[in-house]
C-alpha cells in the first residue's frame, strides 16, 4: 500500500504568516463551540495582537530600508490577509452554509486608496460587499462579523454593500464612485461575481467616457490644489493632497487606468505614455512620498499628512538625512522633497499632452497669464523665428532639433512665448527639460542668450514665465546660483515659500509695483516712476538675485553681493550698475530692520540710516526692492503697518540726505496726515477735532495709517465718555491671522509689562506691538496676538479676559508672575520645539545721541515680552519705548532705555551684566518662567 504523505506547508510569508494564523482560529473555533460571541471577542484580540506585530515589523523594516512603497505594499498585504481570514472565519464557523443558494454569494473587494493596493499605517479602509441581487440575512450576517471585528481592532473602515447593478447604476451618476470602482480589488468571496463588475464596469460605464473622467479629474486636482494652497513650494505640505503630492501621482494613474485600460503603473511605460527614464522618476517620486508618509503615521500614531515644522526634522533623520554646511539636515530633506513635487507637476504635464495627442481631451484654456483671448488656429509660424509654431495659442516646436540645432532656443522660446502672449506646448516643455544638457558655459556666456534672459526678466508676465523656466530647469542650469536654491526651504516659521518660489514672487510684486493701482504699494509705486530709467533694469536683477546665496554657510547678503559681481556683466549691466545691484543686495535687509526696530523719532536713527543709503536714489530703490521682499515672504506679512513705517522711514531719511530740501518736509508732511483725518473724519465739531488733534505727538501722525486713526478717535471718545479709566477694543485681522487690542488706560513704567503679562497669562502670544502715548498722559497701545479660535466670538472673549487681568493687576488683585507661571506650565509649544534660534543681545549707544538701544534676538514663546520688560525693570532700567517684532519663530524685540537717572548705559561692565541677564534669560525660558520667590 503507498504511503500517503501530506503536501509540505508553505513556507511562511515574512511579512504575515496566514497559515499559522489560521490555525489559530480553528483552534479559538473549537475552543468556543456554540459560543458565537466570545469567539468573536477572541477573534478580534488575535487579530488586533497580529496586526500591532506586523505594523512594528513594517516600521522597523522601512527604518532599515527606507523604501516607502515596499512599506506600503506591505502593510496592505497584512490587510488583505486579517479580511481573509475574518470572511473565512465568518462563513465556516460562524454562518457556513453547506448548500448555498445563488443568492447566498458575497464578493469583498478593497476600493479606493486600498485598492490600489498600498496604504499608509494609519490610512483608512474602503471595503465594497458585492451580492448577486439585494441583501440577504447571510450576506448581513458575514459582512457584520468582518466590519465589527476590523472596528474591534481599531481600524476606521468605509464600506457599502451593492449588487452588480446598484455598483453600474451608481458609477455613471457619481463620479467619486466610479473612481472608487476603478480601482477595485478582489480580496476574498465569488471571484465569478467580481469578474462580472469589472466586465460590465468597462462596457456599461467607461467606453467612451474617457473624456468626461479626465475632464472630472483635472477639475477636481484644480480644485484639491486650491484649498490647500496652490503652491508646490509650501513649507509645510501635504504629502497627500498638495500640489505635487500623492493625490496627483494617484490622478495620474486614475487618467491611465482609465484612458489607456492598464492595471499596473508599469504599463504605462509600454503605452508609450512615458519613457524608461520618466517611468522610473514616476517610481522614484511615488516611492519617497510613500517613505514619507507612512513614517509621518508612524510618527504620529494618527492619519495626519501634513509635514508640520514639528515633523519634518524626526522624518528627515530616520530618511537618513546628514547636516551639511550652510543646510540643516532638516533643509537637505525638505529640498528633496520639493524636488520630488516638481518632478510630479512634470509627469503630469506629459501624461496631459499624450492625452491631447489622442484627443482624448479638449485643448486646454490659456493659462492666467494670458491677458486676451486669441482665436483658435491650426499651426501657425511665430513672429521672428521659423523654428516655433503656434499651436492652438500655445508655443510649440516646427521640428524636433531646434534646440540641437540652436540652443539659444532654449531661451528664446520662453521669450517668444511672453512676447507673443503664448501658453507652452507641453511637447515643447517635454523637449526642453530632456534638452537641459545643452545649456553650457558657452550658452551661458552667449550675449544673445543673456539679452534674451534680461528681455524676460523686465518685460510683462515675468513671473509665469519665470516659474515655467524653473519648473523646465532651465532657470537653475542657466543661471547656476539660482540652481542651487531651487527647492531650498529656510526651516523657519515665517517664510511660506522655498527660496526659489520666494524670488519668483518677489519679481511679479515688483511688476505690480510697477503697474501702480494697489494702495498696498503707494510709495513704492510713486518711486519706481522717479528713479533713473536705465536702473529699471538694475531693480529686476536685484530683486531676483537677493536671496540667491541663501544655504552657504557666509551671510547670504555678502555672499549674494558677490554672485551678483561675477553674473550681472554676463547680463550686459556696466561695472556702476553691476555694483549698484551687489549693493542692493548686500543692504536688502536694512531698511525693514530699521523701519521695525528702531525709534524712527530718533535723529540718530534717521542719520544712521542715511549713512547706509547714500543717496536719494539708491533709497528709493531700497524702499522698492524692500516691498517686494516682504510682500513675497507670505500672506499677510506685508501690512499697512509695516507699509506706513517704510513710508516714514523714507521721508524722515530724504532731507538728511539733500542737505535739507525734501519733496515733502517733515512740518509738511505731519500737516498733511492731520488735514488727511480731518477730511475723512467728520463726525466731531471743529472744536473736539482740534483738541483730539492736538493729544497726539508728531511720531503718531506719521506712524499710523489713516484707517487706525479714525477707529482709534471714536474708541477714545467712546472710553472716557462711558468713564472708563481702562478699555480695550478688539479688532481682526484675516490677512495676519492675529487678533488686534488696542488698549487704553494711564501711562504706568510698567504698562507694558502688565500687558505683556496679561497676555502670557490667557495663553496669548504677542507677534507685535504698537506704543504710543498722548500728550495728556494716556497709553494707546495695539498689540497683536496670534490667533488660537476659529471664531471671532471666541477670540473676542479671550480678548475680554486679558483686558480683566489687566485691570486686576494694575488695582493690585493680581500677581502677574504666578499667573504666567501657570499658564506656562500647561502650555504647548511643540511647533516652536522644532526650532533652535541662538540667543543674541546686543547694546549699544550709536543708534541714539539719548538711549542706550538694547536688541534682543530668540525663540519666540508666550510670556517672552512679559519676562523680557519684567527683567529689564529689575535691572533698575527704564524702557523709553520699545518696538517688538516677530519674525516666524523668532522674536526680535528692541528696547530703548536709560538708567533710573535718565542717562545712557556707557560703563561696560554694567552692559555686560544685563547682557548675561537678558541672554541666560532667552537660552533658559523654562527657568525664567517659575514665579519670584
Amino acid at each position: 500500500m503507498d504511503k500517503v504523505v501530506s503536501p509540505p506547508r508553505p513556507a511562511p510569508d515574512d511579512r504575515f504568516d496566514s497559515a499559522r494564523v489560521a490555525a489559530e482560529i480553528a483552534t479559538l473555533a473549537e475552543k468556543h463551540t456554540g459560543n458565537d460571541a466570545a469567539f468573536r471577542t477572541a477573534l478580534a484580540m488575535l487579530m488586533k495582537a497580529e496586526l500591532a506585530k506586523a505594523r512594528t515589523e513594517a516600521e522597523a523594516q522601512l527604518l532599515r530600508d527606507r523604501h516607502g512603497r515596499r512599506c506600503a505594499e506591505r502593510l496592505c498585504y497584512v490587510q488583505d490577509a486579517i479580511i481573509r481570514l475574518l470572511f473565512n472565519a465568518a462563513t465556516e464557523y460562524l454562518y457556513n452554509t453547506p448548500t448555498p443558494s445563488s443568492s447566498e454569494r458575497m464578493t469583498v473587494v478593497a476600493t479606493g486608496g486600498y485598492g490600489r493596493g498600498l496604504m499608509a499605517p494609519e490610512s483608512d479602509i474602503d471595503l465594497l460587499f458585492i451580492l448577486p441581487y439585494k441583501q440577504t440575512a447571510w450576506g448581513e450576517q458575514v459582512a457584520e462579523v468582518i466590519l465589527y471585528c476590523l472596528w474591534d481592532i481599531g481600524l476606521k473602515v468605509g464600506h457599502a454593500t451593492r449588487s452588480v447593478d446598484e455598483c453600474i447604476r451608481q458609477a455613471r451618476a457619481d463620479m467619486t464612485i466610479r473612481t472608487a470602482i476603478l480601482e477595485t480589488r478582489f480580496l476574498a468571496g465569488d471571484e465569478a461575481l467580481y469578474a462580472e463588475l469589472v466586465e460590465r464596469f468597462d462596457k456599461e460605464v467607461v467606453e467612451g467616457t474617457a473624456a468626461e473622467f479626465v475632464a472630472a479629474k483635472l477639475a477636481e486636482r484644480e480644485e484639491r490644489h486650491r484649498r490647500s494652497g496652490q503652491s508646490r513650494y509650501l513649507v509645510e505640505p501635504n504629502v497627500k493632497d498638495g500640489k505635487g503630492g500623492l493625490r496627483d501621482l494617484h490622478t495620474l494613474f486614475w487618467i491611465a487606468k482609465y484612458v489607456y485600460r492598464v492595471r499596473e503603473a508599469s504599463e504605462l511605460s509600454e503605452r508609450g505614455v512615458f519613457d524608461p527614464a520618466e517611468f522610473r522618476t514616476f517610481r522614484r517620486c511615488e516611492d519617497f512620498l510613500w517613505s514619507v508618509r507612512c513614517n509621518i503615521h508612524f510618527v504620529t500614531k494618527r492619519a495626519e499628512d501634513r509635514l508640520s515644522f514639528d515633523l519634518q526634522r524626526e522624518i528627515g533623520v530616520r530618511l537618513g538625512y546628514t547636516s551639511h554646511p550652510g543646510m540643516q539636515d532638516v533643509e537637505r530633506f525638505m529640498k528633496h522633497y520639493f524636488l520630488i513635487a516638481k518632478e510630479v507637476g512634470n509627469l503630469t504635464a506629459i501624461l496631459c499632452a499624450k492625452l491631447e495627442d489622442q484627443q482624448a481631451k479638449a485643448a486646454p484654456a490659456l493659462t492666467r497669464m494670458m491677458a486676451r483671448l486669441r482665436p483658435a488656429a491650426k499651426r501657425r509660424r511665430v513672429p521672428e523665428s521659423d523654428d516655433f509654431v503656434i499651436d492652438n495659442n500655445r508655443i510649440n516646436l516646427a521640428v524636433p532639433d531646434v534646440f540641437k540645432h540652436d540652443p539659444v532656443n532654449l531661451i528664446r522660446i520662453f521669450r517668444l512665448a511672453q512676447k507673443n502672449n503664448l501658453a507652452f506646448h507641453p511637447d515643447a516643455m517635454r523637449s526642453v527639460t530632456r534638452s537641459l544638457s545643452l545649456i553650457t558655459p558657452q550658452l551661458r556666456d552667449n550675449p544673445e542668450a543673456n539679452r534674451l534672459f534680461v528681455e524676460i526678466l523686465t518685460s510683462d508676465n515675468a513671473e509665469p514665465v519665470l516659474r515655467r523656466m524653473n519648473e523646465t530647469g532651465v532657470l537653475g542650469r542657466f543661471i547656476r546660483a539660482f540652481g542651487r536654491i531651487v527647492s531650498m526651504m529656510q526651516f523657519n516659521m515665517y517664510h511660506s515659500y522655498t527660496v526659489d518660489e520666494h524670488l519668483i514672487r518677489c519679481v511679479g510684486n515688483l511688476q505690480e509695483i510697477e503697474r501702480g493701482g494697489n494702495d498696498e504699494f503707494a510709495l513704492s509705486s510713486e518711486l519706481i516712476r522717479k528713479i533713473r530709467p536705465d536702473h529699471r533694469a538694475v531693480l529686476y536683477a536685484a530683486v531676483l538675485l537677493h536671496d540667491i546665496a541663501k544655504g552657504q554657510p557666509e551671510d547670504h547678503s555678502t555672499a549674494g553681493a558677490k554672485v551678483a559681481r561675477r553674473l550681472c556683466p554676463r547680463f550686459g549691466f556696466s561695472t556702476a550698475d553691476t555694483e549698484l545691484v551687489a549693493w542692493l543686495i548686500e543692504k536688502h535687509l536694512v531698511m525693514s530692520t530699521v523701519a521695525q526696530s528702531r525709534d524712527l523719532s530718533d535723529r540718530k536713527t534717521i542719520e544712521n540710516f542715511a549713512a547706509v543709503v547714500e543717496t536719494v536714489e539708491q533709497m528709493k530703490m531700497l524702499t522698492i526692492l524692500t516691498t517686494a521682499d516682504i510682500r513675497g515672504v507670505g500672506p499677510g506679512v506685508w501690512n499697512g503697518w509695516k507699509a506706513q513705517l517704510i513710508r516714514t522711514l523714507y521721508y524722515e531719511t530724504e532731507p538728511v540726505l539733500t542737505g535739507g530740501f525734501s519733496e515733502v518736509n517733515r512740518a509738511e508732511r505731519i500737516r498733511a496726515a492731520q488735514a488727511e483725518f480731518r477730511a475723512a473724519f467728520t463726525e466731531w465739531p471743529e472744536a473736539d477735532l482740534n483738541a483730539y488733534v492736538a493729544r497726539h505727538y508728531p511720531a503718531y501722525w506719521l506712524k499710523v495709517d489713516l484707517q487706525r486713526k479714525i477707529r482709534h478717535a471714536r474708541f477714545l471718545r467712546a472710553s472716557e465718555q462711558a468713564g472708563h479709566k481702562l478699555a480695550i477694543n478688539v479688532g481682526f485681522d484675516e490677512a495676519r491671522a492675529v487678533t488686534e487690542l488696542t488698549i487704553l488706560a494711564v501711562d504706568h513704567p510698567w504698562l507694558l509689562s502688565v500687558i505683556a503679562g496679561a497676555c502670557a497669562s490667557a495663553g496669548a502670544n504677542i507677534v507685535d506691538a504698537q506704543i504710543y502715548t498722548t500728550t495728556d498722559g494716556r497709553a494707546l497701545d495695539t498689540i497683536s496676538i496670534s490667533r488660537e479660535y476659529d471664531r471671532d466670538e471666541d477670540e473676542g472673549r479671550r480678548a475680554t479676559r486679558i483686558g480683566e487681568t489687566i485691570e486686576e493687576v494694575l488695582e493690585g488683585k493680581l500677581r502677574l508672575p504666578e499667573a504666567v507661571a501657570r499658564r506656562a506650565s500647561s502650555g504647548s509649544k511643540a511647533k516652536l520645539r522644532a526650532f533652535v534660534v541662538e540667543p543674541e543681545v546686543e547694546i549699544n549707544n550709536n543708534w541714539s545721541d539719548r538711549y542706550t538701544v538694547i536688541e534682543v534676538s530668540g525663540l519666540d514663546r508666550p510670556g517672552l515680552l512679559y519676562q523680557l520688560t519684567t527683567a529689564i525693570s529689575k535691572l533698575n532700567l527704564n524702557i523709553a519705548s520699545a518696538h517688538v517684532a516677530t519674525f516666524g519663530e523668532r522674536a526680535r524685540d528692541v528696547f530703548y532705555v536709560t538708567d533710573l537717572l535718565g542717562a545712557q548705559i556707557t560703563a561696560p561692565t554694567r552692559q555686560a551684566a544685563i547682557k548675561r541677564a537678558l541672554v541666560h534669560l532667552l537660552a533658559n525660558g523654562d527657568a525664567a518662567e517659575k514665579p519670584a520667590a
